[in-house]
């Protein structure tokens, strides 16, 4: 028997929704358009990997560029409509689309493995949309503010900002060039924080506007 309490997707999941999928689609296009740059400025000039700076010349990096800047505004004013649950995942079909693009464009083999990564993102981003739950809603600073002191998230916040740290000064120099789970968990640790501060700066955003008008 279905749950009677289910009310569907609301409006601004909805919302939300059709602003994550709009930053999947400019944040994935935009690796391609900037790495077409990238090769295109190589050819005539030093490569960006040994020191080069040509391609800050080529428009099609400028482009690339400007379509990831417009992807990842459009992400963070995602999070003040929806949940980060529905958000965040939706992220990962930016994935799917620079390798479908990359195929296409760049002429780069997708191999089974490839497609069979991109298959299990779609199969996962469904599966939370499909089931996202209703998001607990901020009604004033003064509660952002309680929030973020709560002892839980401030020991995660520094035990974060301390293990960030270590990688970047200690383990990133040294392996960074071999092993890129270095550079992956800086970035997947700073992400973790960036988050919870999306979830919170349009909020305030939007409340100072309101108190502006």
């Amino acid at each position: 028997m279905e749950d009677a309490s289910y009310k569907g997707m609301s409006s601004d999941n909805i919302k939300g929704l059709i602003l994550a999928l709009s930053s999947s689609l400019f944040i994935g296009a935009s690796f391609i358009v900037k790495k077409k740059g990238l090769k295109k400025a190589a050819a005539s000039g030093v490569r960006a990997g040994v020191g080069g700076y040509s391609y800050l010349y080529e428009p099609l990096w400028w482009i690339g560029m400007t379509a990831m800047v417009v992807g990842e505004i459009a992400n963070f004013a995602a999070y003040a409509f929806a949940p980060a649950i529905l958000v965040t995942p939706l992220g990962a079909l930016s994935i799917i689309i620079s390798a479908v693009l990359a195929h296409i464009i760049l002429r780069e083999k997708l191999h089974i493995f490839g497609v069979f990564g991109c298959l299990l993102c779609v199969v996962g981003s469904t599966t939370i949309v499909l089931h996202a739950p209703q998001e607990r809603e901020i009604q004033s600073v003064a509660e952002v503010w309680d929030l973020a002191t709560e002892p839980g998230f401030v020991f995660y916040a520094s035990l974060v900002i301390c293990a960030v740290l270590v990688l970047i000064f200690h383990y990133a120099p040294l392996y960074g060039q071999t092993h890129i789970m270095f550079y992956i968990g800086i970035c997947s640790l700073v992400g973790s924080l960036s988050v919870c501060q999306a979830l919170v700066l349009p909020f305030i955003f939007l409340l100072l506007c309101f108190l502006c008008m």
